[in-house]
């Protein structure tokens, strides 16, 4: 009597496991942050986060020149806003000239098709290091939902494809595009952090913007990392209140949750490989802990295998420069 089914025939070579593989990684999955800054000549890596850097507006250029060559077609900005122009309203943010208009119009002066996404949030912006207006030691929200609409039309005008508001105050999404719409940018969209997590990961890139915050933590807006049931819940609201993609942030430690929002919804969903994950393998990977390029690609995987349509991640060129 003999076996019939060998499910190992399939796994035999290469040629035959790449052909019936399930998931791939493809340039076309990653969505490319970049951090910004004031100045000229300036390339300054960030020390938590080896191999990743803060560009002045002149440098930006070689960046997204570099990245549109090699396939990445869209990009996610970040501002690191001087000390001086930092106060409680976020008023820096809607300065038209201000570091993001500037770097959203470098970006597609030089890559006119590339995609560009902006965060919206003010804690690069607050002098409190806060997502929001901060009263009486309180975050509120109301006010500023108010404020995160004027910076996204701000964006917008700017010539921002989407808006990707990470703040997690509740209504933004329907404030932004009620906004949107009134002004005349039906076709702007919105990425909207929808499950973000009150997180230990994301420690780099407060490094990296210097917007940690000033007192307290983040945890009366951003999410418990205890729950679940609420992620879905979250989501749904965005998606009622305008959001064109969705977000779970971080990576790792929640792929339980992207699995969800996955299986919830019908619109695109996105996954944000955080700073502290992209540091960790770095760290372990210099001491010769771990293979970089494997465990890389096996993360990544892991992340479409979840459900992810998109991949905000540190590692896209080097994923790139692997897959060749």
């Amino acid at each position: 009597m003999y076996q019939l089914r060998r499910n190992r025939r399939l796994r035999t070579t290469e040629a035959i496991r790449s052909l019936v593989r399930e998931h791939t990684i493809t340039p076309n999955d990653f969505l490319v942050p970049l951090f910004v800054v004031e100045g000229t000549n300036v390339k300054q890596e960030i020390l938590s986060m080896p191999g990743y850097y803060r560009y002045s507006l002149d440098l930006l250029k070689n960046e997204v020149k570099e990245l549109w060559a090699m396939g990445l077609k869209a990009v996610l900005l970040f501002v690191k806003v001087p000390d001086n122009l930092k106060d409680n309203q976020g008023t820096e943010a809607l300065n038209a000239d201000g570091l993001m208009q500037r770097a959203i119009k470098t970006v597609k002066e030089v890559a006119p098709e590339m995609l560009v996404m902006t965060d919206v949030a003010l804690d690069p912006y607050s002098s409190y290091g806060h997502d929001g207006i901060v009263e009486d030691g309180y975050i509120v929200n109301d006010p500023t939902c108010a404020v995160l609409a004027k910076m996204s039309l701000s964006h917008a005008q700017a010539g921002a494809d989407f808006v990707a508001p990470s703040d997690m105050m509740d209504g933004r999404i329907l404030a932004i595009r009620e906004l949107l719409e009134s002004e005349g940018y039906k076709n702007t969209g919105i990425m909207s952090y929808s499950a973000k997590y009150a997180s230990a990961f994301y420690g780099p890139f407060r490094d990296a913007l210097d917007s940690a915050p000033g007192f307290g933590d983040k945890k009366t807006y951003q999410m418990d990392f205890a729950n679940r049931d609420e992620a879905i819940k979250e989501t749904l609201m965005d998606i009622d209140e305008g959001a064109d993609i969705v977000m779970v942030k971080p990576g790792l430690a929640y792929l339980d949750i992207l699995r969800d929002v996955s299986d919830a919804v019908d619109v695109p969903v996105a996954v944000y490989q955080v700073s502290g994950e992209y540091a960790m393998l770095k760290a372990a990977a210099e001491k010769g802990w771990l293979d970089h390029d494997a465990i890389m690609m096996e993360q990544l995987i892991a992340f479409k295998r979840a459900g992810a349509n998109i991949i905000a991640s540190y590692f896209a060129k080097d994923v790139v420069r692997l897959l060749g």
